[in-house]
């Protein structure tokens, strides 16, 4: 629902219930004599008798046609402005909106849910995509909805207000057709207890040749007295239907106010509400995720601090054993030391070899040199000998 539809809900509120809290004034039932009415009354009474002639069969019909000219007027914009709007479009509105909302089933937010062999099949959307594509349909169709309902909201506030107008026009005409009755009834009291009696008493004192004349005027004046007590009694039944009338109006202005109330409960209440119960599943939903995503990095981080808690273990031994170990191993301290010894070993002995094969070669040397030395002795002495 947009912010322009929610706001002029709103403000309709305080409209709706002022027109709930309107108390129209009760009719009277009783009928009031000239003598019991008040002085305003009265004077409307009187005014009245003076519109009665008598000698007039038209004046005598017509008696309380004007107001009863209002009534029809009355009744005739009734039926064409009035309408029980509860089995009309704004009620079928509110059922169109109560189907939308009750056809968006939240249950297919729920990510855990298993797509069926179908849905995979098609490629359908996963939930939260394909519940916000939906969500977005629905929502587009529940603010058309709730614009047709503040129309009709709007409407229904006229109306009530105009049957406030008729229910006043019509107890005014019912009134009015109770000081015409008053009168009426004042002048048929007048008619039998002193015009009557003074008719008849001509009729009785006139001579031969009057008799006739006075007679028949006698004949026309209680005719005229009939007829106009046979108007005052169609005057009273249409009192009574009058009478009737008001609670009609009454009821039917009940109706649009119960039905008024409801589209403006559900504008300013239902699809609020249901937007944010709307809104707090989508927030449950992805919090959800969050969840399983920071689930997820927790489970990542014991994981890793648990690696991270045997490496640490077993490189702290590998290190605690090379920091106690020495620079150098015994055993190969040893071993060098016994290579050592033995190279030593084995250079005193080449040493002392090399010493005797010097020795020999110095002997060697020396014999040689002498038998050098006697060869060229030997050679020189034979070159100084004189040939034979």
């Amino acid at each position: 629902m947009s912010d322009q539809v929610r706001q002029q809900a709103e403000e309709l509120t305080a409209a709706i219930a002022e027109a709930s809290q309107l108390n129209l004034p009760e009719p009277v039932s009783e009928l009031v004599t000239l003598e019991q009415a008040d002085e305003p009354e009265a004077a409307g009474i009187r005014t009245r008798m003076a519109e009665i002639d008598m000698d007039s069969t038209s004046s005598i019909i017509g008696f309380g046609s004007r107001a009863q000219l209002e009534l029809q007027t009355i009744s005739q914009a009734m039926l064409n402005d009035v309408r029980n709007k509860d089995v009309g479009p704004a009620g079928d509105s509110l059922r169109q909106i109560v189907t939308t909302i009750r056809g968006f089933s939240v249950s297919e937010l729920d990510t855990r849910r298993e797509r069926s062999w179908w849905e995979r099949l098609t490629g359908k959307a996963a939930p939260l995509a394909n519940f916000m594509a939906r969500y977005e349909t629905v929502q587009s169709q529940i603010d058309n909805i709730t614009e047709n309902l503040l129309n009709h909201e709007t409407v229904l506030l006229k109306d009530i207000k105009s049957l406030d107008v008729l229910y006043e026009k019509t107890l005014d005409f019912y009134n009015e057709l109770a000081l015409y009755i008053a009168a009426g009834e004042e002048k048929i009291k007048e008619l039998d207890s002193k015009t009557i009696p003074a008719k008849e008493a001509e009729v009785q004192a006139a001579d031969e040749n009057d008799t006739i004349i006075r007679a028949q005027e006698l004949r026309d004046l209680r005719a005229a007295r009939d007829d106009l007590e046979r108007r005052v009694h169609d005057l009273k039944l249409t009192r009574q239907v009058t009478m009737q009338s008001l609670p009609s109006i009454r009821l039917v202005q009940e109706n649009d106010k119960s039905l008024v109330t409801k589209i403006n409960s559900t504008l300013v209440n239902t699809v609020p509400l249901w937007e944010t119960q709307l809104a707090q599943s989508l927030t449950i939903q992805r919090s959800r995720d969050a969840a399983k995503a920071i689930r997820s990095a927790n489970d990542l981080t014991n994981e890793l601090l648990n690696k991270n808690a045997d490496n640490l273990r077993q490189t702290n031994r590998e290190v605690r054993e090379q920091m106690e170990r020495g620079v150098f191993d015994i055993e190969a301290v040893k071993y060098a030391n016994e290579q050592l010894i033995a190279t030593i070993q084995d250079s005193l002995q080449i040493a002392d070899a090399g010493k005797a094969k010097r020795a020999e070669a110095e002997e060697d040397l020396r014999k040689m040199e002498a038998e050098l030395r006697d060869s060229l002795s030997a050679a020189k002495a034979r070159e100084t000998t004189p040939a034979a």
